[in-house]
């Protein structure tokens, strides 16, 4: 059982409950520092796109109209300035791609990969955690530190980001990586495909942050600080000898 790090204090931990150990530093730092470069590499990604789709370049139209209305330009100020969203765009790519290889290299490194990666059983177990969510069914699928629904989202959106990073470069040097434009279908596929990772990035966003008010505020707490309140019996002894016990 893993507990607090420093002693606690009387009155620290609720009676009947006990501080375990949920998210590891490691991943809460990189969780953090994904939200707001994702933020920013959006929103300028955004300006980028804002050039093909009021120019007459080949984009995403249906039809002959724009993707996005031109209000939609108008609100989040993106017209006129597409050289700062591209260079706000490659320089947080950067910051972007460097966390998630750290990220995949600490899972592989810590064997956390294992709460990570659905198992067999994952797709599964997923339509039993679907309902519940959706309180058609009152039992809660068992699982691990993640439920399957949240294995197979966490695992997904790793590889979006992949996705994400191999289409940029695709679409940021097409001469250069010629090979890896190809590998996509050309530039245009490309864009296209960077396009709809963008949008599944966004469709995430609004998951998640949905699950983690539905999950109370001790759900979001134990991203910040790494521990949640287990429902178990607790014990402190004394001011002098603080220790915690399972009953």
């Amino acid at each position: 059982m893993t507990v607090t790090e420093e002693p606690l204090a009387t009155g620290d931990v609720e009676p009947g409950r006990v501080a375990r150990e949920k998210h590891p530093r490691a991943i809460r730092w990189m969780h953090w520092i994904n939200f707001p470069v994702l933020t920013i590499m959006i929103w300028s990604g955004l300006r980028i796109y804002w050039s093909f789709d009021v120019s007459r370049v080949p984009s995403i139209r249906f039809g002959e109209e724009t993707l996005f209305p031109e209000g939609f330009y108008d609100v989040l100020q993106l017209d006129r300035k597409l050289a700062r969203g591209m260079a706000f765009h490659f320089s947080f790519g950067w910051i972007f791609l460097i966390n998630g290889l750290l990220y995949v290299a600490y899972l592989a490194a810590s064997r956390e990969w294992k709460h990570v990666v659905p198992g067999r059983q994952a797709f599964k177990d997923a339509w039993g955690t679907l309902l519940h969510d959706l309180r058609i069914r009152k039992e809660v699928p068992v699982h691990g530190k993640y439920n399957a629904l949240q294995q197979i989202a966490y695992t997904g959106v790793t590889v979006l980001g992949f996705l994400a990073v191999a289409t940029g470069f695709a679409i940021y040097k097409p001469t250069q990586l010629a090979w890896l434009t190809t590998m996509f279908g050309g530039y245009t596929s490309a864009r296209l495909i960077h396009f709809v990772v963008t949008m599944s990035f966004l469709a995430f966003f609004v998951v998640h942050i949905i699950q983690v008010v539905r999950a109370g505020f001790g759900n979001f707490w134990s991203m910040i600080t790494g521990y949640e309140l287990d429902p178990a019996t607790v014990a402190v002894t004394s001011n002098e000898d603080r220790e915690v016990h399972d009953v």
